[in-house]
């Protein structure tokens, strides 16, 4: 019996993005043969460590980094591969309609298959098995969070506005799990949302629901800072994923 899709592949909503302002303080090193953004946090000491794994615009993005940034000064190591390999969408003409979208998410999906697993074997070989690792992932990233929620080494997972999930990646999850999510979403709809709930619900998870009004897919990483709804919903989300961590991390 196939598992029905909840939440389907980025769409048009992912070729728009609002830049911006800020100079990343992180570096990018490499891991696994793949760069990484890396943000560590201001104090030097490290005992937790995010996993970051981004929308179409990658962990390069300024967006993206911004954010890693900001859960680096509240006290975790922030690693953001960059599973694009420098051919993220920011770098592309977002404007150029002649562009094979569809087609280029479905080759960077099996490229990114490739290359997660062994960044994360050399991640915890690099830092360690005692270290308290937590995951997000935000679009095309939300699958490996729920991956990584059914190993038996993670604390807590997150993910805003998802793609490509299906109902099995609810069944089976062992950790706590944050969902932020706009209220309007073409990508994870209020169907798909309710239905992952239930299925959450079914088997006693420990989750955790935010659902942001008048924002849309993306809002958590692109949305328009100027609007004072929508940099609340981002910072919110952010800070959000941080307490949930922080709860379960200690």
């Amino acid at each position: 019996m196939s598992s029905s899709m909840l939440a389907g592949p980025p769409g048009e909503c992912c070729r728009q993005t609002v830049h911006h302002v800020g100079t990343p303080r992180g570096a990018l090193e490499n891991i696994a043969g793949v760069n990484t953004y890396i943000a560590r946090p201001t104090s030097g000491d490290v005992d937790k460590i995010i996993l970051f794994f981004s929308d179409v615009y990658g962990a390069t993005y300024t967006n993206s980094q911004l954010v890693m940034d900001y859960w680096a000064d509240n006290g975790y190591l922030v690693l953001g591969l960059d599973y694009f390999e420098g051919d993220s969408k920011a770098l592309l003409n977002l404007d150029d309609e002649t562009f094979d979208y569809r087609g280029w998410v479905n080759s960077k999906k099996v490229r990114a298959a490739v290359l997660v697993p062994p960044w994360i074997e050399a991640v915890r070989e690099r830092y360690g098995t005692s270290m308290k690792y937590t995951c997000v992932g935000y679009c095309f990233g939300a699958p490996y969070v729920m991956d990584l929620l059914k190993t038996d080494w993670i604390v807590a997972g997150a993910f805003g506005h998802p793609a490509f999930l299906n109902e099995d990646h609810f069944r089976g999850i062992q950790h706590p799990l944050l969902m932020s999510c706009a209220e309007v979403d073409h990508t994870f709809p209020l169907e798909s949302r309710r239905k992952a709930e239930d299925i959450l619900v079914e088997q006693k998870a420990a989750y955790y629901i935010q659902v942001f009004s008048s924002v849309k897919h993306g809002f958590a990483l692109r949305c328009d800072l100027s609007v004072p709804a929508e940099r609340w919903a981002k910072e919110e989300s952010a800070r959000g994923v941080l307490d949930w961590f922080t709860h379960f991390c200690g």
